[in-house]
């Protein structure tokens, strides 16, 4: 019988995870670092799913059979392609299996994996014990700090260089693809949904369980599309805050560094999206001035109400400031450290 382990196990293992179930499950949201290797595609999941329900569960699986049979081959392949070292895995390194409950598809696939003599272990309970695991996690109390600044302070690039020399951080940004502003996603890839974001960012505070203190951007609920977890976004509320000041040209500059490179087209659309809330003056003048690609103008027009949305926000913590200057976010992260503002409270 091929053993089936709870999610903390399944996840602490070495092998390969490999995800059974159809691309448009699979990309809704899937663990971090699992390959796709869909028993059926979206369409063929769909055709089964409707016999279950109209003729039973052994109509369902001569169907499953008569789709999966001319495939079985590749299929046997790709498990055999997979089951191969690779980074220094061990050769005898489990492949692990999962669908969404734990049903019939991990159980088909682990099958002729135990047939070709492959080592193999199922996740009990499938993907969906997996997001109740996620969930959960962020409900346990954490030690979290907050790095606050208003719009071009270079948060992330000094949490990116605070990483480098230990701190405990979680790239809030990085993991949703997007900056969190109406121009934030400009340049980035695509974002995630929400579910999956969700499991990126419980596995990064995993990696930093037992840390006395775990440093993350100040963002309002949703960055671009992705949505903060609940549970984490109320200990968020709750964090004390470092916020780090810069000058106004500073800021500027390090802003068109950004959304300079950017396509204007875009970036005229992404003025477009706030304008009720630019005013009409200043959305003018933004517009004009980025048709004229004078980048810096356009910046300035921005920040007034970006700074107005981060006032309000920054009245609902504990705040301690640092002045930084004109610090490079190497320097900076080396100032805070010696300065000990980064220490556990």
């Amino acid at each position: 019988m091929i053993p089936s382990l709870p999610i903390a196990a399944f996840l602490a293992g070495e092998g390969p995870i490999l995800d059974v179930r159809s691309p448009a499950e699979f990309a809704q949201g899937h663990i971090p670092g699992a390959t796709n290797l869909a028993l059926f595609t979206d369409a063929e999941r769909a055709e089964i799913g409707t016999l279950y329900k109209q003729q039973g569960r052994q109509a369902a699986v001569l169907q499953g059979l008569a789709l999966v049979g001319p495939r079985m081959e590749a299929l046997a392949t790709a498990l055999t392609t997979s089951a191969q070292p690779q980074d220094g895995r061990s050769p005898t390194a489990p492949l692990r299996i999962h669908c969404w409950r734990g049903g019939m598809r991990s159980a088909s696939v682990a099958w002729l994996a135990d047939q070709l003599d492959l080592p193999v272990l199922l996740l009990e309970g499938g993907y969906k014990a997996y997001r109740r695991w996620v969930l959960a996690l962020f409900e346990r109390p954490w030690p979290l700090r907050l790095l606050g600044g208003r719009t071009g302070c270079g948060k992330t690039e000094l949490l990116l260089a605070l990483a480098d020399r230990g701190v405990a951080m979680v790239d809030l940004e990085g993991l949703a693809h997007h900056r969190g502003s109406s121009f934030g996603g400009l340049g980035l890839p695509p974002q995630p949904s929400s579910e999956h974001y969700e499991n990126r960012l419980a596995a990064a505070l995993c990696r930093l369980e037992g840390a006395t203190a775990i440093w993350l951007e100040a963002e309002s609920s949703q960055v671009g599309r992705c949505r903060i977890p609940a549970g984490l976004w109320r200990q968020m509320r709750a964090a004390p805050m470092l916020e780090v000041q810069r000058p106004l040209d500073q800021r500027v500059a390090h802003l068109v560094t950004i959304y300079g490179v950017q396509d204007p087209q875009a970036l005229a659309e992404a003025t477009h999206r706030i304008a009720k809330r630019l005013g009409p003056q200043r959305t003018a003048a933004a517009l004009e001035a980025i048709e004229q690609r004078d980048w810096a103008t356009a910046c300035l027009q921005m920040l007034d109400y970006y700074d107005r949305c981060y006032d309000h926000e920054l009245s609902q913590h504990h705040v301690s400031a640092v002045e930084l200057g004109q610090l490079s976010p190497t320097a900076a992260a080396q100032e805070l450290l010696e300065r000990g503002l980064l220490t556990a409270d």
